[in-house]
């Protein structure tokens, strides 16, 4: 599902407009960006985490030409889904 797409389900959901949806929309992702540029966690209970993860440096190696390079330490979103998303992901049968 693409963000479109996104809009749509939720505009047929909510009876809000689609450009009325697509702004909330928009709003909700800068409102996780500026909270995880901040250092903090967005918590949707029942849905999961955002936050933001420490990678450290380590070493890594060019694979065109095998030099060992240095790979500096990074900040990294992340997301944790929580138990119940987890649980209704994992009701549907593999296919």
């Amino acid at each position: 599902m693409n963000k479109a797409e996104l809009v749509d389900q939720l505009a047929g959901k909510t009876s809000m407009t689609k450009s009325a949806t697509e702004k909330f929309v928009n709003a909700f992702v800068d409102c996780v960006e500026e909270a995880l540029s901040a250092g903090n966690k967005v918590q949707l209970v029942g849905f999961g985490t955002f936050e933001v993860r420490e990678r450290q440096a380590r070493k890594g190696r060019n694979p065109k030409t095998g030099a060992v390079i240095d790979i500096p330490a990074t900040r990294v979103p992340a997301f944790k889904a929580g138990k119940d998303f987890k649980n209704m992901v994992n009701v549907k049968p593999l296919v």
